[in-house]
This record gives structure tokens, C-alpha cells and sequence, in this order.
């Protein structure tokens, strides 16, 4: 079982995370991050042994890339394209290799379901990212024109967020939507690996598939958390 957890972002905890995951997501300039913290959290994973990830994600750093930005779809996947070669060309500087990618906040949300975003998604995959992995959510839109093109993938849960019955997530706006509570989440995440099943906020158990766990690090217990999901490997 592989242990992602989104790195890079500002806050402050990511050597103290790195010891406990397999695979790290890093921000490459959308919502957040710069050259300087790209070529940092690199060091870290290599120091740790962690595979490293590039992090894309709608260019909004005011809203951390949870909320969609209308672009044109051309102007968007140049965008997209940016961020890719950017983390790829910090990578080859510090020696190191790009094993997935993982799009971020809104973007992620958009290709579950938005024919137009996953269809950019894999041209993406195919084009700048070939060669990587691509972590997604089960029974998605996006699983389902990564197995038309043949694109490698992982399926990801999230640790520390709520799933509504249709696998989607909670709102952060809505309350339960986060969980922070680090023996809570080890109970739910062991019941996803082992069970393939996740309790979702109205208490119905619904099926899922987990590859890779996330880990949110501005969880305030992010760190609890990682230690606690890293006996399960």
C-alpha cells in the first residue's frame, strides 16, 4: 500500500512527513508553489526515498485551486503543460525522476465527472506526462478513459475527507467534511484496504478501491496521521 501525501504547499511540516509516506504530490506552481519549494520538497523525497509526483492544478493561487477557473481550453492546457515541464526540468536538476501525477483540488473533482477536464487530463498524460502514473479516484470518468488509453494508474482514497455515496467528496464548505480525528481516520483507512468499503457521511458503506492513500498536509494532525497510516504498510 502506497501512502501519498500533497507537500510543497507553504505548510511547514513536510520533513516532518516525509519519513512516513511512500509517495509525495508536489505543488509545481497552480496553487501554489515556485521553483525554490519545488526544488526543496525534491530533495526531501529524495533524502526519504520518496516517489515524487508532479501536483498540477488550475492556476489560482488565491483560492488554493479549489474552485474551478473559466479558461479557454487551449490557454488551459498550456497551463497545465507549464506546470509539468516545470517540476520535470527541477527534477532532471536535482536528479531525480517523476513517478505520477495527481491533479489538485478543483481540477481533481472537475475530471471525475466533466468529460472536457479528464479528456485534457489524459492528452496531458499522453503528451508531457507519458511514462507517468496517474492517481484517481475509483469508478470516475477519468478511470474510465485512463483504461481506453491504456494510461497507468493508481487507485487513490483520501484519509482524511468525507465521501458522499457517489464516491464524491464532502464539500470542505460543509460540516464533517474534514476529519481530523488520527485513530478515526487509521479505522476508516483499514477498512478501505482490507474491506474495500469506506462509510460515507449519511453512514451507508459503499464500495471502493484504494492503490494509494492520501494524506492532506495542512491537516492540523497531518503528522499523527501519517505515523499511524505508516504501520499499515
Amino acid at each position: 500500500m502506497d501512502i501519498n501525501c500533497d507537500l510543497g504547499e507553504g505548510t511547514g511540516n513536510d520533513e516532518k512527513i516525509m519519513p512516513f509516506i511512500t509517495s509525495c504530490n508536489i505543488a509545481c506552481g497552480g496553487h501554489a508553489g515556485d521553483e525554490a519549494s519545488i526544488a526543496e520538497t525534491i530533495r526531501l523525497a529524495k533524502k526519504y526515498n520518496v516517489k515524487i509526483g508532479a501536483h498540477p492544478s488550475f492556476p489560482d493561487k488565491v483560492n488554493f485551486g479549489r474552485i474551478p477557473v473559466k479558461m479557454p481550453e487551449k490557454e488551459f492546457k498550456k497551463e497545465l503543460i507549464r506546470q509539468i515541464l516545470l517540476i520535470r526540468e527541477i527534477a532532471d536538476k536535482e536528479g531525480a525522476e517523476l513517478h505520477h501525477l495527481k491533479p489538485h483540488g478543483a481540477l481533481y473533482n472537475l475530471a471525475v465527472y466533466d468529460n472536457k477536464t479528464a479528456k485534457t487530463l489524459i492528452e496531458l498524460m499522453r503528451e508531457s506526462a507519458k511514462g507517468l502514473r496517474l492517481y484517481l479516484p475509483y469508478n470516475s470518468l477519468i478511470e474510465a478513459l485512463s483504461q481506453q488509453y491504456k494510461i497507468p494508474y493508481f487507485y487513490e482514497v483520501f484519509a482524511d475527507r468525507a465521501y458522499r455515496e457517489n464516491l464524491s467528496l464532502v464539500s470542505r464548505k460543509e460540516h464533517g467534511a474534514l476529519i481530523e480525528d488520527p485513530q478515526v481516520i487509521y479505522q476508516r483507512v483499514k477498512k478501505m484496504i482490507t474491506e474495500e468499503k469506506v462509510m460515507t457521511i449519511t453512514g451507508k458503506e459503499v464500495r471502493i478501491k484504494a492503490d494509494t492513500v492520501c494524506i492532506h498536509g495542512d491537516n492540523p494532525n497531518a503528522v499523527e496521521i501519517a505515523k499511524l497510516l505508516n504501520s499499515l504498510i
